[in-house]
């Protein structure tokens, strides 16, 4: 028997831990299951664990495996899959996936949609020649385009040349039951720091160059060498995983603060890592818009965050937090000592952090917006 319902197809560069990939899931999950059908195709693979978090169990993943570099070889592959799947929408995310928006065009797709989420460490300013190519080569393969901060938007308008009227600037959702206050910090399993009066700064994000977390660590270590009273309360935590972790625990290591800082590893339960938090600290040298930062608010947090991409966006400098230049550790350890340094001015900023939330970054607006923008080019009458 055919299914009625649409198929939204989501086309990413691959499929495992990731704000971007988080907000898929979020997508996923929460677009009534009576009115659309879903599917992933990552162009490397999908992480089974990660999928594990699509409560649906009707949803199908798809690994491309597709080698590094440009994919033209793999285009017959993916016009063969989205002939098999007829998918009624497909949503491409980032440069990485943006390629799959010809063959869905030739497989005849009705709506085709493309995401701009954020930077990476190869284009952070938006001026690589052949990225801007790329963009407008594929402009007239997209529909619609969503752009996760006015800086993309402003980016597809000029020099991309997109009609501003095919671009929707929406910001991600933040589950606010999931990330709430707690009237103190708690203790997520396996952190050390369980003594009362500690201040502990944290981040959460994969350890690549672009999140920059080794200037965390050199800011933290900073902090303490200028504040040296200060080692009786501040500590640091640094959750998630990969290619920076070992630079980072050796910058700690040989400043004499390994004790100071624990690395949690790649987490499933980031609710309770930020509760276990006194504020949050963003490091970025490139963001769109950050989920860790909206989750982190939605926690009741304050926000140190570095000046890129929709950070300042987000956190409303001197009220809900702290915006500094990119790649300035000392920068970034004097705004850290501020806020340590007045503990009830540092939660007054977390609480109207979660305010700003609540009003401005529902996940509800979120997936009514998505909604809409598929309803519309399906030419559907909207949910009542």
């Amino acid at each position: 028997m055919n299914d009625a319902r649409p198929l939204v197809l989501h086309v990413v560069h691959g499929f495992s831990v990731g704000g971007l990939e988080n907000g898929v899931v979020n997508l996923i999950n929460r677009l009534p299951a009576e009115r659309w059908r879903h599917a992933v195709l990552a162009l490397t693979e999908v992480d089974p664990s990660f999928a594990r978090r699509v409560e649906r169990d009707d949803v199908r993943f798809v690994s491309l495996r597709k080698p590094p570099g440009q994919g033209l070889r793999e285009l017959p592959k993916l016009w063969r899959i989205f002939r098999e799947l007829c998918p009624s929408v497909v949503h491409t995310r980032n440069l990485a996936a943006l390629e799959a928006q010809l063959p869905a065009w030739l497989a005849g797709v009705p709506a085709r949609v493309h995401g701009e989420h954020g930077r990476d460490m190869a284009d952070l300013h938006l001026t690589n020649r052949n990225h801007r190519w790329t963009r407008r080569a594929y402009r007239p393969f997209v529909q619609h385009y969503v752009a996760l901060s006015r800086d993309l938007a402003e980016h597809l308008v000029a020099p991309i040349g997109v009609p501003p009227s095919r671009i929707t600037q929406l910001y991600n959702g933040v589950d606010t039951e999931r990330f709430a206050p707690v009237a103190q910090r708690a203790v997520p399993q396996g952190c050390p720091f369980d003594a009362p009066g500690l201040f502990v700064f944290g981040t959460v994000g994969r350890m690549q160059t672009v999140k920059a977390q080794t200037l965390l660590a050199q800011a933290f270590v900073l902090a303490l060498r200028q504040a040296p009273a200060s080692s009786a309360r501040l500590r640091l935590v640094l959750a998630g995983d990969g290619p920076l972790r070992a630079e980072c625990e050796a910058i700690l290591r040989d400043a004499g603060l390994s004790g100071f800082a624990w690395f949690a590893g790649e987490r499933s339960d980031v609710p309770d890592v930020m509760r276990g938090l006194d504020c949050f600290v963003l490091p970025s040298l490139g963001e769109g818009i950050s989920n860790t930062i909206l989750e982190a608010m939605a926690s009741g947090l304050p926000v140190v965050a570095t000046d890129v991409g929709g950070n300042a966006d987000l956190v409303a400098h001197g009220s809900t937090g702290q915006i500094v230049p990119p790649a300035d550790a000392q920068a970034l350890a004097t705004a850290m000592l501020a806020m340590a340094g007045d503990v009830g001015q540092a939660r007054a900023r977390g609480l109207e952090g979660r305010r700003q939330v609540q009003m401005r970054f529902s996940l509800l607006a979120m997936v009514d917006a998505y909604e809409g923008i598929y309803d519309r080019l399906l030419g559907r009458a909207t949910k009542d």
